[in-house]
Order: C-alpha cells, then sequence, then structure tokens
C-alpha cells in the first residue's frame, strides 16, 4: 500500500473519489487548478498542494481526473506538472475521458522520464464516485494496474483491464456510445408516454426488470419525471467525449448515425444554455422539439 497518494482534480468525479481514499486511510495530497474545491477534503485530512508537481513529490502514485485531453497533458506533462516532481518508478493512473491517442502520446513521454503510465477513465457517474462503485477501464501494462489496484479498489466496483496503453480510452468511448443513445431512448419513451396519457413515472417501476431496462432508467428516469437536471454527468462534457468518438469513427469509416442524433439533441440543450445540465436535461430538447 502507497504510504501517500497524490490526487489532482476535484471536480465533481473527483472530489468524492479522494474522498473516499481519505476516508480509506490513505494520506492524500490533492490538487485542483480552483484551489477552492480542496477545502473540504483538507479539512477531512488532505493536504493540499499549490501546483502538480508539489503532489508527485510527495507520492508514489499519481491518480488524476480532469476535463479534457489539454487539461490532462497540462497536469501531467506542463510547466509545473506532476512529471516535473515525479519520483523514480512512480505510477501515474489519469482517470479523466480522453482522446486514446492522447493517453498514448501522455504514455510515452512520461514513459521517457521513467514515470509509469495507465489510463483508467471510469463510469458511473457521481453516484458512483460518491459510493465506491464504479466501472473502471484500464489501459496500460498488467503489472501496472496491479501495483494500483488495491486503491483502485476503493473507487470502483469493477475493474477491467483493457488492454494496452489507450484502450481504456477506447472502450470509454464505447460507454459513452451507449450512454447517449440510451438517454435518447429514455427521454423519447418517456415523451411517448406522456401523449399517450401514460404517467412517466410509471416507466422506471414498470420496465426496469424489462428487456428495455438501463441504468438510464433506473437511475435518471426519474430525475427527467421530476424534471430535475441537476447535473451528475454534464452536457457539456459527454458533448466533448462524443466529439472523441466521431473523431475515433471518421478515422475508421463508420458512420455512427445514432450517435450524431445523440448529439443534436444536446446541441439544443447547449444553444439554450443548458450545457452545464445533467445529461437527463435532453428531455427539455425534445419537449422544445415536440
Amino acid at each position: 500500500m502507497p504510504a501517500t497518494i497524490g490526487f489532482i482534480g476535484l471536480g465533481i468525479m473527483g472530489a468524492p473519489m479522494a474522498q473516499r481514499l481519505i476516508s480509506a486511510g490513505y494520506d492524500v495530497v490533492v490538487y485542483n487548478r480552483t484551489a477552492s474545491r480542496a477545502e473540504p477534503l483538507v479539512a477531512a485530512g488532505a493536504r493540499a498542494a499549490a501546483q502538480p508537481l508539489e503532489v508527485a513529490q510527495q507520492a508514489d502514485l499519481v491518480l488524476s481526473i480532469v476535463t479534457d485531453s489539454p487539461d490532462a497533458e497540462a497536469v501531467l506533462l506542463a510547466e509545473g506538472g506532476a512529471v516535473h516532481g515525479a519520483r523514480k518508478g512512480a505510477l501515474f493512473v489519469d482517470m479523466s475521458t480522453i482522446a486514446p491517442q492522447a493517453a498514448r502520446d501522455i504514455g510515452t513521454r512520461l514513459g521517457q522520464r521513467g514515470v509509469r503510465f495507465v489510463d483508467a477513465p471510469v463510469t458511473g457517474g457521481d453516484v458512483g464516485a460518491k459510493n465506491g462503485t464504479l466501472s473502471i477501464l484500464v489501459g496500460g501494462a498488467p503489472e501496472d494496474l496491479d501495483r494500483a489496484r488495491p486503491v483502485l479498489g476503493h473507487l470502483g466496483a469493477r475493474i477491467t483491464h483493457c488492454g494496452p496503453i489507450g484502450a481504456g480510452q477506447t472502450l470509454k468511448a464505447c460507454n459513452q456510445i451507449l450512454c447517449a443513445l440510451n438517454m435518447v431512448g429514455l427521454t423519447e419513451a418517456m415523451a411517448l408516454a406522456r401523449a399517450g396519457g401514460i404517467d412517466p413515472a410509471l416507466l422506471p417501476e414498470a420496465l426496469a426488470a424489462g428487456a428495455g431496462g438501463s441504468w438510464a432508467l433506473e437511475k435518471l428516469g426519474p430525475r427527467i419525471v421530476a424534471e430535475d437536471d441537476a447535473p451528475g454527468f454534464m452536457i457539456d462534457l459527454i458533448q466533448k467525449d462524443l466529439r472523441i468518438v466521431q473523431a475515433m469513427a471518421e478515422a475508421a469509416g463508420l458512420p455512427l448515425a445514432g450517435t450524431a442524433v445523440a448529439q443534436s439533441y444536446f446541441a439544443d440543450n447547449q444553444a439554450h444554455g443548458e450545457g452545464q445540465r445533467g445529461t437527463q436535461g435532453m428531455f427539455r430538447a425534445l419537449a422544445r422539439r415536440a
């Protein structure tokens, strides 16, 4: 077990993940670009660093979860980045959702500095981050995963080794297609129920255990019924992820028409200032079209 864990990125996902490690008894050093977000964790027992490199100076295992590929590159590789404070043989685990090629490039550049790296994006939303039930999709050497697994076990209920560096991000891109299209199906089904005189609140109760059941129906269906679009995962972020998906699809010559439908709904949300709402807010875009 590492004596100290570094944690970079304290947003909707990162803050509860870091809190779980503190609660598990680890010595945790945290960094966030907006320093005030570290204050609740410091109050819970963490130590705050002023720069990512200061995190790495104190930890052999550094976890990061930030918004996009440029953000991951910045906190890990740029001036003041974690690599500049890394201990010999340190392991960096990036849990952000970024492009697979970006993960491979980061791994190569870290490797040139003697730092081990795995990409380990997560799925399960803010609920999974709080409860430690995330699915963690890992790309990298098996021995590096074995080294990180005891810590990751406090964050996720399922840890899957997907292949070499970048493979975790590839599988996460597949996951985001499923999330987006499940949301299309959920919002359209609820709209049709309402139009047919059925209380949409019946859908999670009646259909969750059937062939049409999904995590989205069970967890987000009740939020849609309540017109609650508070963010567990923001529309702006899934749109970022779907752009990664479409870039991968274009390179492979795949026409992802369903993904494009989801993007069009989410684009409507963004055009109406709803980009920082939860993805279940797609119901508002559908209502406007109706």
